[in-house]
């Protein structure tokens, strides 16, 4: 059987991070989404998703197929429930399509009108919003950690480290070095990525994880919770956030209960608000209502599109929205909303020019040894266009 994770109706719910990727490879916890299905499942997934996207992110039909919801998160009983699935057959949990097994020829027609099905066994998570990124990702962190250490074995933590708690919650993939940090497992585990570095001085608290390649700077303050995806780095003080991977927030100032997605940049001193003086419930800017609405958290930070990046000393106040490459700057708090492609702050936005992007994004790539090839231009030229109206 074939296995296809498709972008469900609430897509539109994770942007802006879902402008520049299906659902499917939003980061949660120590995996991808798509990565969690593909360890339960045993075999790769490819995607259904948005036309522009399908270059990047390609389809692969067989004959048999069975097309998933990727925004759920897998779990052993699913996953099994999943595998036993014939053609025709489909998998629900009350008004949500878990699973469906199709042919080939209608893949092209597909929608998600519910069939009848079979009831899903025992209890899941879904990504519906944002926010859930973040909130959801201390419980992410212990089930990947415990899915990733029961068929591997971790290296050998040096000496030099000052160890809270139990040291066999600390797990690091080959290549990764930590010298003379502080690492307290008593709130949840410790992953630490192949190649990643955690530097001297740097105080992390579980759950954590660390992406391949990433580093953690001097002295940094790390709370449980949080996530720093492969290639970043990061420094300063972090609690309950995401970070997708490729991307810095290298020097001191705060981040809290936030997603960054790839190729952000923060610049140094940048502080994000992430508890309103009231206590009061955050509002965040939702594409589909195309105004705020009430997220049920007290602790919201900032919400960052691929490709942004911010000036030094700049201030987001708390539950703002940054779309796709957008460059801030500017004394005071931003606003809450930045459309992407948005070039400015406070004192007014103005267009950012798709060739002075590209050429920004470009020489970003060639620090990571990537190139910025035309599939990569095209999707941020789509984004570009949809979101034209949003910077009038």
């Amino acid at each position: 059987m074939n296995y296809i994770l498709f972008d469900g109706i609430g897509r539109d719910q994770l942007l802006p991070f879902t402008f520049t990727r299906p659902m499917a490879d939003i980061r949660l916890g120590i995996l991808t989404l798509r990565e969690k299905w593909e360890r339960f499942l045993g075999q790769k997934t490819t995607t259904h998703t948005q036309p522009y996207l399908s270059k990047k992110f390609p389809l692969h039909t067989e004959e048999e197929n069975v097309l998933i919801n990727a925004s759920i998160l897998p779990n052993e009983a699913l996953a099994a429930q999943v595998l036993k699935l014939k053609t025709g057959e489909a998998i629900v949990h009350h008004d949500v399509l878990v699973a469906l097994g199709v042919l080939a020829s209608e893949i092209e027609h597909f929608n998600e009108t519910m069939p009848k099905g079979k009831a899903a066994l025992g209890d899941f998570r879904q990504l519906n919003h944002v926010w859930e990124i973040y909130s959801f990702n201390n419980q992410a962190i212990i089930d990947d950690f415990a899915g990733l250490k029961a068929t591997r074995k971790s290296g050998r933590l040096s000496k030099s480290n000052f160890v809270q708690g139990d040291p066999s919650m600390i797990f690091l993939e080959e290549g990764a070095k930590v010298e003379f940090a502080f690492l307290n497992t008593t709130g949840g585990p410790i992953y630490i990525g192949k190649d990643a570095e955690v530097m001297e001085g740097a105080k992390i608290r579980g759950p954590f994880a660390l992406g391949e390649h990433a580093v953690v700077k001097m002295d940094a303050k790390i709370y449980g919770g949080t996530t720093i995806g492969p290639y970043s780095k990061v420094g300063g003080e972090v609690s309950n956030s995401m970070i997708f991977g490729y991307t810095n927030k290298g020097h001191d100032g705060f981040l809290g209960n936030s997603v960054l997605g790839e190729w952000c940049n923060l610049g140094a001193d940048t502080n994000i608000s992430n508890l309103k003086n009231t206590y009061e419930p955050v509002k965040l800017w939702s594409y589909t209502d195309e105004g705020f609405v009430q997220t049920g958290q007290q602790f919201c930070g900032l919400m960052m599109g691929d490709h942004s990046k911010c000036g030094i000393n700049t201030m987001f106040n708390t539950g703002t929205i940054v779309g796709v490459n957008a460059n801030v700057f500017g004394a005071g708090y931003q606003r809450n909303f930045i459309p992407s492609f948005s070039w400015g702050g406070k004192q007014g936005l103005s267009h950012y020019q798709l060739n002075k992007a590209f050429q920004v994004a470009t020489a970003v790539f060639a620090r990571r040894n990537k190139a910025f090839d035309q599939v990569e231009m095209d999707i941020l030229k789509h984004v570009y266009k949809h979101t034209y109206e949003s910077r009038r």
